[in-house]
């Protein structure tokens, strides 16, 4: 007999302290994924997801567009630069040899 203590520990065990959130497949293979999971990781229309099989189950993974991607690195220009000055250094050495 399955009581409310039994399937909250079950889907406590299956998921942890995670949100459950359940989606419908359509007629057309099509999936509309919760408002609130599209919030949380940014996930915006006509982007790209990655679906990944695990022994688990399926992992989506938000693929972000290259304009989302723009100025990423701006906290870390200086590493970046500095970095670039190794490496012109590094084939500036070798290239005399």
């Amino acid at each position: 007999m399955y009581g409310k203590c039994l399937i909250y520990h079950t889907f406590s065990s299956l998921y942890g302290e995670n949100m459950v959130h359940i989606a419908k497949v359509t007629s057309k293979r099509m999936v509309t994924i919760p408002a609130k999971i599209m919030k949380k990781y940014s996930i915006k229309e006509g982007m790209k997801i990655k679906f990944v099989e695990r022994e688990d189950g399926i992992l989506m993974i938000p693929i972000p567009n290259l304009e989302d991607l723009w100025g990423i690195d701006c906290k870390h220009t200086s590493v970046i630069i500095n970095a670039i000055k190794e490496l012109e250094a590094e084939h500036r050495k070798e290239a005399m040899q």
